[in-house]
């Protein structure tokens, strides 16, 4: 059993609990991921700190299909 969880949140973010390594899309390390228990993803596109959510889901009315 993985020790990573990945939890859809309606109309919010991905939540990533447990170790896990964060990388860009050159493959470099995403700063401010690997440090914590659990991360926000951002899934809306509206965040001012992608890729982590910064709550704008909410503000811009951000609907899940």
């Amino acid at each position: 059993m993985s020790d990573v969880k990945v939890t859809i949140r309606p109309n919010g973010p991905y939540l990533v609990a447990g170790p896990v390594e964060l990388v860009d899309g050159a493959g470099n390390p995403v700063a401010g991921a690997g440090d914590k228990p659990m991360i926000a993803l951002c899934r809306c596109g509206h965040s001012a700190n992608k890729p982590f959510c910064d709550g704008a889901h909410a503000v811009e009315g951000f609907e899940a299909e």
